[in-house]
């Protein structure tokens, strides 16, 4: 393996490079969105329950102990329990707008590595058929017959920097991909959910002002 990354010149230094960076951020990434990952059923019943009872700092405590965006936002959103609708709406609204990019840290770094590892290899491609021309042209200047094993290092480094660029791309692409699935969805959770969280705080607000 040693050999053959060696054969593919110094642009493999490069390509490894990327394939590290991407590595790197699919886990980060993904660990991220696992632990931002709630039973968001249940947490919205306990939220319910706390809110038709009028204990808005139980429901505020238990946003703050779950690590999910939904349960940010919602702190956001019980904080202004005493405003209108329309501040309440706000507060939701700005605190997604600070949550989904958020989300997609560093996704677009990922999408670049998936456009520039083919290039590098595709480079590396076109300097390894110079610098086998150029091994044609050295020989035929002195009249010498040039033989395969003569073009075979110029050979080898353009097909092991286009491999190897396709190599990290592939799978770079499949986890952008996955990752910007699951944020996607992460989103219109939240979206959902956030429709949700208002009417309930609304109707709570109600709730209690009749039993005044």
């Amino acid at each position: 393996m040693f050999t053959l990354f060696d054969k593919g010149g110094p642009l493999m230094y490069l390509i490894l490079l990327c394939s590290v960076f991407a590595l790197a951020i699919f886990l980060e990434r993904f660990i991220h969105l696992y632990r931002a990952g709630i039973d968001t059923e249940k947490f919205m019943t306990n939220l319910n329950n706390n809110i038709r009872k009028n204990k808005i700092k139980d429901a505020i405590e238990l946003c703050e102990i779950m690590p999910s965006p939904i349960a940010y936002i919602f702190k956001k959103g019980l904080l202004k329990y005493d405003r209108s609708r329309e501040e309440i709406k706000q507060a939701i609204e700005d605190a997604g707008g600070h949550e989904i990019p958020r989300l997609e840290k560093n996704l677009n770094m990922l999408a670049t590595i998936v456009q520039i590892a083919p290039l590098l290899g595709l480079l590396g491609t076109v300097t390894g058929m110079i610098a086998a021309f150029k091994v044609i042209q050295a020989k035929a200047a002195l009249g010498i017959a040039v033989s395969p094993g003569d073009l075979a290092g110029g050979i080898w480094e353009a097909l092991i920097t286009t491999a190897a660029g396709l190599v990290v791309a592939i799978p770079a692409y499949v986890a952008h991909n996955y990752l910007v699935s699951r944020v996607n969805l992460i989103v219109l959770e939240m979206e959902e959910k956030s429709k949700e969280f208002i009417n309930l705080l609304i109707s709570g607000k109600k709730e209690e002002e009749n039993e005044i």
